[in-house]
């Protein structure tokens, strides 16, 4: 062992082996390391470069669909009296000339109904079931003295043991889910079972006791005609008149009065009128035309940047010069249809201009004039709709968005290849690893065999020359 390990670092021909093998095997795969390494942070480059790529465009892409499904660049119902009801604009309505007006002359109700009190709300209150029904009651000074069952079925609701006090009872009645709730009140007078439904004159309700005969007691929280329970709000339907035309809705929050709207009651007051109207979101569309600039503009350098034809990690990838291109576009895309004549269709028209490096600018005074002139042309361009053309600035950069993330086509596609190429490149680094440990074991051992041939000369003449001296001594 000992005489191998002095043979590798040359103690016969006073060579530096480890290092001499290092030096020419370096050599040896010098161009082709280098080769390897530079495709390497190419490709390392180019990766990051789509992702950067894709995640811009799917974020403006995203950030301006979430803009215009947020409903700030739509003409919003207004109310004259918000203490009265409160209105809303629905997804995708134009609002643009609405006018009503409104009178609340009832509120919606639900019916509440409530035990008389006991002392103990966890002791049993018997054992059977109960059946809730809904329809519509007649109510008198608290108690309910006619009910017509309505055409839902009715729901059971089974008493056991562990759940017949008040607080029990409640759990059960709430479990099973039939759109009515139950909570226990208690006070110095003890507890009471309050049962609320949903509002609406055809959601009043009653509850009806089967007992167990051998634990009876149940029908003492019975809700209905000729029961102890009291009741202490009515189930009714709010009463709107719109334009002097009385209507009934079972709720307070109404979506189907007034197309595109949805109202929500908050007081009734009889003779009191409401005015409708709208507020044009001017300031709201102005700003979202120079905020699109701005983002253009930053999403459109990154793209120059990757595509630079001396050191874009991207230069000559099709998918990103595709994506730049259709960008540059997009202010000549028609985002209306059947506009009439002179109406403006495009961002071009009004006041989006493409300079010769492909950025955007915004010419304030067109777009002003064109908010004063054609508002609801304006706003058409900013509402939520889906595909390349004549469906808003939304519809038609998602689609962008979608082609360039494409993993068949776009960006998608070439992020494959390049992750791809990477695999192989690994595979490339393994071989030329593999072929550098076998040449330096190669080296290794033939030069380890030329110094044990070197370090046995070099004994032979150490014994040769001894001899001569001593002949010489002799002599």
């Amino acid at each position: 062992m000992t005489a191998s390990i002095t043979s590798t670092l040359g103690a016969g021909s006073g060579i530096d082996i480890p290092a001499l093998v290092s030096s020419l095997v370096e050599a040896q795969f010098a161009n082709k390391t280098k080769q390897l390494t530079d495709k390497s942070e190419t490709l390392t480059k180019q990766i990051s470069g789509v992702s950067t790529l894709k995640s811009g465009i799917t974020g403006f892409s995203s950030a301006l669909a979430s803009l215009v499904k947020g409903g700030t660049l739509a003409t919003a119902p207004t109310s004259s009296n918000t203490n009265i009801l409160n209105v809303s604009g629905l997804s995708g309505a134009k609002l643009a000339g609405l006018s009503a007006t409104l009178e609340v002359r009832q509120l919606a109700g639900a019916q509440a109904a409530t035990s008389a009190p006991v002392a103990d709300p966890i002791a049993s209150a018997g054992l059977g079931s109960f059946t809730l029904t809904f329809g519509t009651a007649t109510v008198v000074d608290g108690a309910m003295t006619g009910f017509t069952a309505g055409a839902t079925t009715p729901v059971n609701i089974p008493i056991t043991v562990g759940n017949s006090g008040l607080n029990g009872i409640a759990r059960s009645i709430n479990a099973a889910n039939a759109g009515v709730t139950a909570t226990v009140l208690s006070d110095a007078n003890g507890s009471r079972l309050s049962i609320k439904g949903p509002t609406g004159e055809a959601k009043a309700f009653t509850l009806t006791a089967t007992e167990d005969p051998a634990a009876p007691g149940l029908s003492s929280l019975n809700i209905g005609p000729g029961s102890g329970t009291t009741i202490g709000t009515v189930a009714k339907d709010a009463i709107v008149a719109v334009d002097g035309v009385a209507l009934k809705r079972s709720s307070n929050s109404i979506s189907d009065l007034i197309t595109g709207v949805k109202i929500d009651l908050v007081s009734a007051q009889v003779g009191t009128i409401v005015t409708l109207g709208t507020s044009a979101p001017t300031s709201a569309l102005s700003q979202a035309v120079s905020d699109f600039v701005e983002t253009f503009n930053q999403l459109n350098a990154m793209i120059t940047e990757q595509i630079d034809p001396v050191s874009g990690g991207l230069k000559g990838d099709t998918a990103a010069t595709t994506l730049q291109r259709s960008l540059r576009q997009l202010t000549l895309t028609p985002l209306l249809t059947d506009a009439a004549d002179g109406v403006p269709t495009t961002l071009a028209e009004i006041g989006v201009r493409t300079n010769r490096d492909g950025t955007l600018s915004l010419d304030t005074a067109r777009l002003g004039a064109a908010l004063v002139k054609w508002p609801e042309a304006v706003e058409a361009m900013f509402a939520d709709g889906k595909g390349a053309t004549g469906k808003g600035i939304s519809g038609a950069l998602s689609a962008i968005s979608d082609t360039a993330i494409s993993t068949k086509v776009g960006l998608g596609a070439s992020a494959a290849r390049y992750t791809k190429a990477q695999a192989d490149l690994s595979e490339d680094q393994a071989d030329v690893t593999d072929a550098e440990a076998t040449m330096s074991k190669r080296l290794t051992a033939q030069y380890a065999a030329m110094d044990a041939r070197v370090a046995a000369y070099k004994s032979t003449l150490t014994f040769v020359q001894q001899q001569v001296d001593a002949w010489n001594s002799n002599n």
